[in-house]
């Protein structure tokens, strides 16, 4: 289990979900005005202005509302499950920032929240987290904590016998606490993150302890990290156009908590083109590494829809994805999406491995039209197991 996966409960609680990377972007223009003669769609708490559909933007961004999330865990590395996540919303008051152009700037709002999950495996967590912006978005906090209990298991990587399962739980705290400071006028962000995980670790037959160096079982990590992120995006929840890029080191050290040494880079880009009125073509580069005294939990894995969360590991893993979005209507969508990745590094050279490939397709209705903020669910298919995801926002995070 990686960063990536803890930062994953937290979007899996409907935390961070939403906001993983957040650009302020002017305002989306509104549709032409209907004529005089038409009337106007009856206004309502949870029935937009303009189309008269089912819409929650004024119960989020007006009336302090919650977003209730449903969990529905389907991941073929925990199991099937479910639980709920609550996320609150504020809008920030409007301020006089511009962007790089010159147009006034939105600030997107404040969001906090929390929930809780079980699973057919037994693996349960429940969490904190929050995403904020201060000073006209010059600064931003993001993070949370998360109480967790997972089982897990580890694949032995099967060059020479084939792959084996080693079942093991951990159980433990994790937490992820991350700020950012706005360079200029730019959309770029400089970072500076801690990481904390203090987690137990169980085997179930208590002999696959022995397959282990000690350095792996370490059960405390702390790691600071710094990043440099620029975003462009139109939209922070479900974007439309502009690209997202990011990279990032932490060091895992123990004068600062952690119980081995080590270290973990990401670098990452998520880019969007308009194809005529109707179709978006997203690109996704993923890119994840680490060297040291790494514990086997923490290695990089292939994350992509269709696979289950670290079912191929080792020190370096890539992933390339591109999805396709269809907006049938104004509030409609239909989505295909394909992805393959590859893990190499203790054993295996890149050219040695082997890439592994998902599919799927998805529907998204935009349920707040003032956020540009779609919900759906997506049906994958992976190289050992097929299974749905209930997305809020992008997948991609």
């Amino acid at each position: 289990m990686s960063i990536g996966h803890a930062v994953r409960l937290l979007s899996l609680l409907g935390v961070l979900t939403p906001c993983a990377a957040i650009a302020q972007q002017p305002a989306a223009p509104s549709p032409a005005p209907a004529p005089a003669a038409a009337p106007a769609p009856r206004a309502s708490l949870f029935r937009d202005a303009e189309d008269g559909r089912f819409d929650m933007s004024r119960w989020l961004l007006e009336h302090r509302g919650f977003l209730p999330v449903p969990i529905i865990v389907t991941d073929p590395a925990v199991g099937n499950g479910g639980g709920v996540a609550l996320a609150f919303f504020h809008r920030p008051p409007s301020s006089g920032a511009t962007g790089e152009d010159g147009a006034p700037k939105m600030v997107t709002p404040d969001i906090y929240g929390g929930g809780a999950m079980r699973t057919s495996n037994g693996s349960e967590a429940y969490g904190v987290g929050a995403s904020l912006h201060f000073d006209d978005d010059r600064w931003r906090y993001r993070g949370g904590v998360a109480k967790a209990s997972f089982n897990l298991g580890f694949y032995t990587p099967g060059t020479v016998l084939p792959a084996q399962k080693i079942d093991y739980n951990m159980d433990g705290l994790m937490s992820f606490q991350q700020g950012f400071r706005r360079l200029g006028d730019r959309n770029l962000y400089v970072g500076l993150a801690w990481i904390y995980m203090d987690l137990d670790i169980g085997f179930d037959v208590a002999s696959d302890r022995d397959r282990f160096q000690p350095h792996e079982l370490s059960k405390r990590s702390s790691g600071l990290g710094l990043s440099l992120e620029y975003d462009s995006r139109d939209n922070p929840f479900t974007p439309s156009s502009g690209w997202l890029g990011m990279i990032e080191g932490n060091a895992y050290l123990p004068g600062i908590g952690s119980d081995a040494s080590f270290q973990s880079y990401r670098g990452h880009a998520y880019s969007y083109w308009p194809m005529g009125r109707h179709f978006v073509l997203g690109a996704r580069a993923d890119a994840r590494w680490a060297n040291g005294d790494i514990p086997f939990y923490r290695l990089p894995y292939i994350d992509l829809r269709g696979i289950g969360s670290a079912r191929y590991q080792d020190t370096r893993a890539a992933v390339l994805e591109s999805e396709l979005r269809w907006n049938m209507t104004q509030r409609w969508a239909l989505i295909g999406f394909v992805g393959a990745g590859r893990t190499w590094g203790r054993q295996n050279s890149f050219s040695d491995g082997a890439s592994q490939v998902s599919k799927g397709a998805g529907v998204r209705y935009l349920i707040a039209r003032q956020l540009g903020m779609h919900v759906g669910v997506d049906y994958a298919w992976g190289p050992e197991d097929d299974t749905f995801y209930i997305q809020v926002g992008s997948a991609w995070r």
